[in-house]
């Protein structure tokens, strides 16, 4: 130990024990101070000590004094001219005597000193005082000349290499065991410095004792320290910390020196402008004197002046020694009690800790055998000034409890209150005061105290004040790893604060320091049990822990084993440029969802991990590193007055197709997660809990969701249960899904294959849902041997569709073509519900022509498939199980309407099947069956129609009324006839369900007819009215409708509802052989009424009559326009019979008379023919 960096012989006043010679006073040779008498007697320490030369001193204040001459053993202290006039004043009497007390009294008159007492025959008491401490003085209490004696004094003492000999036989069982104590040449002062240094290994109690207590020394003035001086001195120069010359200063005040040259460290180590550089040979020196002062706080001579009164405060009951009182101080730095003096004086010695952990006496003791065993200081390429950190050995020890490793309980919680400690200080970490700087005079001053700096950077690291120094932001994701706030959230202390009324009532039910409490706190976020303060503080925190994996200590346990076989990862504490801390949860994620077919899938409890982070992470886009890299502009372009929770990222969602490339694939991605397992979606999940509990906890309780919990939410959509902010959430997910089918979990998994096949290069959901149906249909039409989609595609492929046509925006083409009428003609009318379409429907005549197309496409595939009208299948879907469970979904509707009239019949129900009906008579193509019955008479009777209307234009009912006509005329074939019959039997009963007679006569009906529009019974009423009053009809087109309505009446009885009704008993009487239609059993009423044998009933026979004018005055008012009119007319009477019979005798008559009569012309010649 050549180098001597050690405490030399710290032997001070050591009263000889028992078992050791007696040191003779001739055996230590002084220098008397100049006018000292010869006169001197035994010390009772048996002990000589010696005045120094002042000037020696000076020359060389290292050194101790020259070799003085010889004076008598029994020189004392209380002699001295120099000290006599303070000890006098100090010290009571009966301690002059003795040299020890003399010194123990005038070094600190208000320190009272622990006394060590052994028997020996050289104490005439019996015992001896050891004095265990020496404390310095105040300035002012001693003379400045006394002060030299009393200092020479001791260097004397530590520099005489006799006292080497009281080690010896000391510790001479510890000296053998410690190699390199044994090791060392005696007669050099170095045994007793090598002693200390391993006084942690020290078992023997007297030996123990005697290096602890006697160090206490040296730390009275830096100039006692071997080689210290020398190697610091132009350091204390440079910093002006004091003098190195002795009586420029009071030396026992060089505490101060310590203090000093510790602070331009601490200035040096965060890089501060105007930092001194300190030479390496002082810094490990100032070091080891921290070191060595580590167990007891009164070798800290600064923090010890310092914090004299604090401690008397705040750790009055604390003995002293091994740290205790370091740590009693540390507990209340903060405390408003506290003098600022003292706090800076135990901040600069937790600087010192965190620079080197041995610092801390009783952190080092506690995990001495941790670190050897973990091998945290075997690195022997690591520099010793890292390994030596307070965060490498933290990192270290931290990575060894993550992996499952015993770490003593007493050095957890020496670590636990060093967390703590970098969480409460900012100031501890170098790299946050160096890099963080300027954030901390910007937005945290003032805030110094209780964590509330770190907070504050914390809030600026997640954007929440302004934008943050890269440096400063991994300055402070290193602390949190170092401190580890995620395994224990106590070490947050303003977190503990502020949530502790959240824990207390929210997460009583788990034990205190859990790290389950922070997910806890997580789980009650934005809810009424959380306060503001403990949201701010905890989002703060979690932006860190969720921008590295392991600093959650639950989801590393559960795993570490996953992310190292498919991620790659190395250990706690180790990083890797290939895969960054905040890529391991994204690998581990897209593995949670995989398939069993996929392979490579995580375990079951490090998915339920996965899935828990992800639930947090849902709750602020912030605590998605991943999102908010790569969305950090978007964010600002689309969303920066999106401030509620979880507003962000339905806002990112909103704006999909807007953002940039890499936002956008995170984004989906995401969206994409979500569609699997919406129980993601925290906030939603919280607002749904209703409709869940109700509807959907089967499917909520399943651990594994495959899209089963959000199809339920669906369909449950506008039950009671559910709540504004549920339906709203919803609705927002299915207006996400239609922007790409790959954000509906089920149809992708469903339909992935057939779209890639039927619809390559289609990315929106409404486009392929679009795709594959049109396929589906095409396939259908044309009879298909085989569909093309799949049938596990095609099922799926009706659920999307019902779902679509629920709400309007789920239809972004139908939606933006009506956005202009909605806002026009719906703006009352809340969207789902299929609600703002029906409006649409209702308002069809006043729609812009291009909403019009759009809206008269969806009905032309709603009358093909009614399962896509959302409204008819919810209004009517107990009507529909209780009459229609036997019929096909395309043939609901012909159902319904064949039941419209029943007495169980829902109200609503029926009104919506007729307005169902009044939208098919409109455009035969939106009747598909009728279109396909007439399919050959369409354009047979009815092409100038055709010819005239417009691809994209509605008919308004013209095509069915042609051939209305031609049934009337009998020209139909039987396919279309049978409908069209249908549809006169219907409208007959309801004239809205005749479009063309409700357009043309709507004045005439409100005008004749107010008490049958009125009446609703909808038996044909107004249809009556309209007819009995043919006379008073003033507008020409309802005359037409209502003569049309008359002669199509006279083809089948059944179009005439009123009549059919009053004559039906002689129908059955008289007529029942007779098959209807083609007017045959009108004729034979009409047989009937002119065969004065058959007596009709009197309503019968007046409701004939009537017709049988109305006949007539038809005939008149509307003759027949051409030859084959009249024919048809001829033979569509009621009268056909007589009408011909008088044409044929006609005919008959007018060839007899021919034949009888001859010519009646003149006769031509035979002449004139042959010209």
């Amino acid at each position: 130990m050549a180098d001597c960096i050690r405490v030399p012989l710290l032997l001070l006043l050591m009263c000889i024990l028992s078992f050791v010679h007696p040191i003779r006073g001739d055996s230590i040779n002084i220098n008397r101070p100049p006018g000292r008498s010869d006169n001197a007697q035994n010390s009772p320490a048996g002990l000589a000590p010696v005045a120094v030369n002042p000037g020696a001193a000076e020359r060389n204040p290292g050194a101790g004094a020259s070799l003085p001459r010889r004076r008598s053993a029994g020189w004392k202290l209380a002699e001295e001219a120099v000290c006599r006039e303070d000890l006098t004043r100090l010290c009571p009497k009966h301690s002059w005597n003795n040299n020890l007390a003399v010194l123990e009294c005038l070094q600190d008159k208000k320190e009272s000193s622990s006394t060590f007492c052994v028997k020996t025959p050289s104490c005439p008491a019996g015992t001896l005082l050891l004095l265990l401490l020496f404390s310095g003085s105040r300035e002012t209490e001693i003379a400045a000349e006394c002060n030299h004696l009393l200092w020479n004094y001791k260097l004397n003492l530590t520099t005489d290499p006799k006292f080497e000999s009281v080690a010896v036989e000391v510790c001479k069982t510890t000296i053998s065991e410690i190699k390199e104590c044994a090791a060392e040449e005696l007669g050099k002062g170095y045994l007793v410095s090598c002693l200390v240094d391993h006084r942690g290994n020290i078992s023997d109690y007297q030996c123990n004792q005697y290096i602890t207590k006697m160090t206490s020394i040296v730390f009275s003035d830096y100039r006692l320290i071997c080689g210290f001086m020398d190697k610091c001195r132009e350091d204390i120069n440079a910093l002006r910390c004091g003098s190195i010359s002795t009586g420029e200063k009071d030396i026992h005040s060089q505490g101060e020196v310590i203090a000093c040259l510790e602070k331009g460290l601490v200035r040096e180590a965060e890089e501060q402008p105007g930092a001194h550089t300190i030479r390496e040979e002082c810094k490990k020196s100032i070091m080891r004197v921290a070191e060595l002062s580590s167990d007891d706080f009164h070798l800290d001579r600064y923090l010890y002046f310092s914090c004299r009164d604090d401690r008397e405060r705040f750790c009055e009951n604390t003995l002293a020694g091994e740290g205790r009182v370091y740590k009693c101080l540390f507990n209340h730095k903060f405390e408003e009690a506290m003098s600022e003096r003292c706090r800076e004086a135990l901040t600069t010695r937790q600087k010192l800790i965190a620079q080197d952990y041995k610092v801390s006496y009783s952190l080092a003791k506690a995990c001495k055998s941790d670190l050897r065993k973990y091998h945290c200081s075997a690195d022997s390429n690591m520099p010793r000034a890292r390994e030596a950190r307070l965060s490498y050995l933290l990192l270290c020890l931290e990575s060894a409890v993550h992996r499952g490793r015993v770490v003593s309980g007493e050095c957890q919680g020496e670590m636990m209150d060093y967390r703590r400690m970098l969480m409460e200080d900012f100031s501890l970490s170098p790299e946050i005061v160096l890099h963080c700087r300027s954030e901390i005079e910007g937005h945290c001053s003032g805030l110094h105290r209780k964590g509330r700096t770190l907070h504050c950077l914390m809030k600026v690291g997640r954007g929440d004040a302004a934008a943050i120094d890269p440096n400063c932001q991994r300055a402070l994701q290193t602390l949190i790893q170092e401190a580890d706030p995620g395994a224990d959230y106590r070490i947050d202390r303003a977190l503990n604060e502020a949530c502790e009324s959240v824990i207390q009532t929210a997460c009583k039910h788990i034990r205190n320091g859990d790290p389950m409490i922070l997910s806890c706190l997580m789980e009650h976020l934005y809810t009424e049990k959380m306060v503001e303060d403990c949201e701010h503080r905890l989002l703060e925190l979690q932006y860190f822990i969720a921008r590295d994996w392991k600093l959650d200590p639950v989801l590393y346990k559960k795993c570490q084993g996953d992310a190292a076989r498919l991620c790659h990862t190395h250990g706690w504490n180790e990083t890797s440029e290939m895969m960054p801390p905040g890529a391991i949860f994204s690998c581990l994620y897209r593995h949670a969802y995989r398939s069993v077919e996929q392979g490579r899938r995580l375990s079951r409890d490090c998915k339920v991990e996965v899935q828990r982070i992800l639930h947090q992470r849902a709750l602020d886009v912030k605590l998605d590193p991943e999102l908010q890299r790569r969305c950090m502009t978007d964010l600002g372009k689309w969303c920066s007055e999106k401030t509620e929770a979880g507003q962000e990222l339905e806002c990112l969602q909103d704006h999909l197709e807007d953002l940039v490339s890499d936002c956008r694939d995170v984004v989906g991605n995401l969206t994409e997660l979500e569609s699997e397992d919406i129980q993601i979606e925290a906030l939603l999940m919280r607002a749904c809990d209703p409709v869940i509990q109700n509807h959907c906890h089967e499917v909520a309780d399943n651990q594994i969701d495959t899209g089963d919990l959000m199809d339920c939410l669906v369909q449950n959509k506008h039950q009671k249960e559910m709540t504004e902010k549920c339906a709203v959430g919803v609705t927002h997910f299915q207006l996400i899904q239609i922007k790409d089918f790959r954000f509906s979990y089920k149809f992708k998994t469903a339909c992935k294959e057939d779209v890639l096949k039927l619809c390559p290069n289609i990315k929106k959901k409404v486009d392929v849902v679009i795709c594959l149906s049109t396929t589906v249909r095409n396939d259908t039409l044309q009879d298909a041997k085989e569909q093309r989609v799949s049938v596990r595609c095609r099922k799926q492929l009706r659920v999307e569709e019902v779902e679509m046509s629920e709400d309007i925006r789920l239809e972004p083409e139908l939606y933006d073509s009506c956005k202009q009428d909605i806002n026009r003609l719906c703006q009352n009318i809340q969207f789902g519900n299929a609600q703002v379409i029906e409006c649409l429907k209702e308002n069809k005549r006043q729609l812009t022509q291009r909403c019009h197309q759009r809206i008269f496409k969806l009905q032309e595939v709603e009358m093909v498939d009614p399962e896509l009208d959302y409204q008819l299948m919810r209004v009517c879907k107990h009507m529909i199980r209780r009459f229609c469970t036997e019929s096909e979904g395309k043939n609901v509707l012909q159902c319904l309407k064949q039941n419209k009239n029943s007495e169980l019949m829902d109200p609503k129900c029926k009104q919506l099947i007729t307005k169902r009906q009044i939208t098919q008579n409109t455009d035969y193509r939106l009747n598909p069956v009728l279109r396909k019955a007439c399919k050959a008479d369409i354009p047979k009777f009815c092409q100038p129609i055709l010819n005239k209307a417009t691809p994209d234009s509605e008919l308004e009912g013209q095509v069915i009324s042609c051939l209305k006509l031609k049934y009337a005329d009998q020209r139909l074939s039987p396919d279309c006839e049978d409908q069209i019959q249908i549809i006169l039997q219907e409208s007959a009963l309801d004239y809205r369900l005749d479009p063309q007679l409700q357009m043309h006569c709507t004045q005439e009906i409100s005008r004749l007819c107010p008490e049958e529009v009125a009446a609703q019974e909808q038996t044909g009423q107004v249809e009556e009215c309209l007819k009995v009053n043919l006379l008073k009809i003033k507008q020409e087109a309802c005359k037409k409708e209502v003569l049309n309505m008359l002669k199509e009446s006279k083809a089948d009885i059944f179009v005439d509802p009123v009549l059919h009704t009053a004559c039906a008993l002689d129908i059955k009487h008289h007529c029942a052989a007779i098959p209807p239609g083609k007017g045959r059993q009108m004729s034979c009423l009409m047989e009937a009424l002119q065969d004065k044998r058959v007596r009709l009933q009197p309503e019968c026979k007046k409701r004939l009559h009537d017709r049988i004018e109305m006949w007539s005055y038809a005939a008149k008012v509307a003759p027949a326009e051409g030859f084959s009119d009249l024919a048809i007319q001829v033979m569509t009477s009621p009268s056909k019979n007589y009408i011909l019979t008088v044409i044929g005798a006609g005919v008959a008559l007018l060839f007899l008379v021919g034949l009888l009569c001859g010519r009646f012309t003149k006769r031509v010649t035979q002449e004139l023919k042959d010209r």
